[in-house]
């Protein structure tokens, strides 16, 4: 079969999912080790973050939160998608994937040192590029008990045969 094939077929087997939720991961504690370490990673050492007595003194929310940008890289992990089985059952005829970009990314609640987040994801469309099928994503990250969300991002995937 042509790659013009696979990505047709793949289309058509994406089209019945389009707006629909097709994925909710499991929940993740956000512990402070976790939020130091990304701290040491990255060099965001603001004291909301890593300073668990004066973020209970000063901070609006009495303890530590996480980085915004740490919850967004832990997209992989909450979404389950870099598991064995989830390329070959959600990508049929696809060999590959990359990272194409993020067209929104919203923070509308902080995680709290404690709190558990997890991910929720929606098909919001799909359309043939050069050489391949680009996929947009709206995902939105939970906190366990808060109405708001952690996070809300549409993410870009582009799956070649």
């Amino acid at each position: 079969m042509d790659k013009n094939n696979h990505i047709v077929n793949f289309l058509e087997f994406l089209k019945p999912q389009i707006g629909q939720e097709i994925h909710v991961g499991p929940w993740l504690q956000i512990d402070q080790q976790r939020i130091d370490q990304f701290a040491a990673v990255t060099g965001d050492q603001q004291w909301i973050h890593i300073d668990p007595e004066r973020a209970k003194r000063e901070s609006p929310y009495g303890t530590t939160v996480a980085h915004g940008y740490l919850t967004l890289s832990l997209l992989p992990y909450l979404t389950e998608s870099n598991h064995p089985d989830f390329f070959q059952k959600n990508y049929p005829g696809m060999k590959y994937r990359v990272n194409y970009g993020l067209n929104r990314v919203r923070f509308p609640a902080p995680v709290k040192v404690g709190a558990k987040i997890r991910a929720r994801t929606t098909i919001q469309s799909a359309e043939k590029v050069k050489n391949g099928v680009q996929i947009c994503y709206l995902i939105t990250i939970d906190i366990d008990g808060d109405e708001k969300p952690a996070c809300s991002a549409e993410y870009l995937a582009r799956l070649y045969p």
